[in-house]
């Protein structure tokens, strides 16, 4: 038996910083990547993380927790929803997304960050 694993996002084993200083990703590992994502105003997937994806949009599958802040996500067949706090998500791959509003949209997502924003 392995016993207790304890982490924190308050030491990462990585940090991915978004283009243009609009964000970062911060990793821990738990048998398989757990991230905390932090979105400030501005932030958009299709200017601050195509670049690093050199995708059309997203490919990442989304399993997550909004702690704080508000989203707009648009799939590639146009379906959009707006996303909040206490929101749990599954979102699939196809997709672009930006902030909305004044505050950082922070969310933990326990399926989709293994490679997200990875250089």
């Amino acid at each position: 038996m392995a016993g207790i694993v304890r982490k924190s996002f308050d030491s990462p084993e990585e940090v991915r910083p978004f283009e243009g200083g609009t964000g970062q990703l911060e990793v821990v590992d738990l048998d398989g990547e757990l991230g905390r994502a932090t979105f400030q105003p501005g932030w958009q997937w299709s200017k601050h993380v195509k670049p690093i994806a050199q995708t059309e949009s997203c490919q990442a599958a989304h399993a997550a927790y909004v702690i704080s802040g508000r989203m707009k996500v648009v799939m590639d067949d146009g379906e959009e929803a707006e996303i909040g706090p206490g929101d749990v998500l599954d979102i699939p791959p196809g997709h672009d997304a930006w902030v909305i509003g004044q505050e950082p949209c922070v969310m933990i997502d326990w399926r989709g960050f293994a490679g997200y924003a990875k250089r």
